[in-house]
């Protein structure tokens, strides 16, 4: 049974038919809007999130299906073995797609091997991201082929891990521009993975990675656990410092757009953490491909739903 969880175990052509199917699928939806007829896609959220919701329900609805959206808070997986509830909860469903504080979970619930799991975003992994970007660099470059360099900025994190990953898969070189890794993102298979393809580029010399870079892309290297209100709590004070110290000089700004990359899109997951590591000015700079990545994440999950139910 195939999964989306990591994309370790995609090759280049299935990113490739994925993000082709995704295309065709946004240019022309009336030629889908029936295809998920009485089809299920579970929404099972640990953490919450704004785009992956909308993404997904919209896209369900807009392929004739229908999303259920559980937020675990109000379940009673709080009260029973986390096995048993999950096997329950994918009888009801076709696609189980999950938001998970932990990969374990996402892990456990795929072993089953009884409908696909989707990782809508996990501790190591973003691999629903990772397609919606490229399928924004697809359109903005006329092919993924056309794209041959990728910076990262800021934290190594889990939405880096699986956008170094395929673009390496699909020979796409990438800096990562990343003073600290998050310890709890660490996958070394998958660094492996990525590393031997001779694509994957660290430095801290700004100039030399945004050289000729066709995309700029960042991610909050700031934890919402430091904050209450807006305010940095004061357990956390120390650590938001010595953050700001670290990441500030590698912030997503104009300035540093126009002076080593004039001709890079810019691009961010969201939420954007203004101040932090982006401006509103590189937000709304006519470089800025942010808000199509947003919409992309939609027709890349149709595309990825319908790979994973051989539609």
């Amino acid at each position: 049974m195939k999964h989306c969880l990591h994309l370790k175990d995609w090759s280049a052509d299935d990113i490739r038919n994925v993000i082709e199917r995704a295309i065709e699928i946004k240019k022309n939806p009336e030629k889908y809007n029936n295809i998920l007829k009485n089809k299920t896609l579970i929404m099972l959220f640990q953490k919450s999130s704004t785009r992956t919701r909308l993404s997904f329900e919209t896209g369900m609805t807009q392929l004739g299906g229908h999303g259920i959206f559980l937020d675990q808070k109000t379940t009673q997986f709080a009260l029973t073995d986390y096995r048993d509830e999950i096997r329950a909860v994918m009888r009801f469903g076709d696609v189980l797609m999950m938001r998970s504080k932990e990969y374990k979970d996402v892990a456990t619930a795929a072993s089953f091997n009884h409908i696909p799991v989707i990782d809508a975003c996990s501790e190591k992994y973003h691999p629903c991201q990772t397609l919606g970007d490229l399928l924004t660099m697809a359109e903005h470059s006329g092919g993924l082929d056309k794209v041959k360099k990728v910076v990262w900025l800021g934290i190594e994190n889990n939405v880096s891990n699986t956008l170094k990953l395929a673009c390496t898969k699909l020979g796409i070189d990438i800096f990562l521009v990343t003073p600290k890794v998050h310890e709890i993102s660490v996958d070394e298979e998958l660094n492996k993975m990525a590393d031997d393809t001779g694509h994957v580029h660290k430095t801290l010399d700004l100039q030399e990675a945004l050289a000729g870079a066709d995309y700029v892309h960042t991610d909050t290297w700031m934890d919402m656990e430091f904050f209450d209100d807006g305010k940095v709590k004061a357990e956390y004070q120390t650590e938001y410092d010595k953050r700001i110290a670290m990441f500030k000089p590698y912030q997503l700004n104009v300035q540093l757009i126009e002076e080593h990359a004039p001709h890079a899109k810019i691009m961010h997951c969201m939420p954007c953490h203004v101040g932090y590591e982006i401006t509103t000015d590189a937000i709304n700079h006519k470089n800025s491909v942010i808000f199509d990545q947003a919409e992309n994440r939609m027709h890349a999950q149709k595309a990825i739903i319908l790979y994973l139910l051989g539609k």
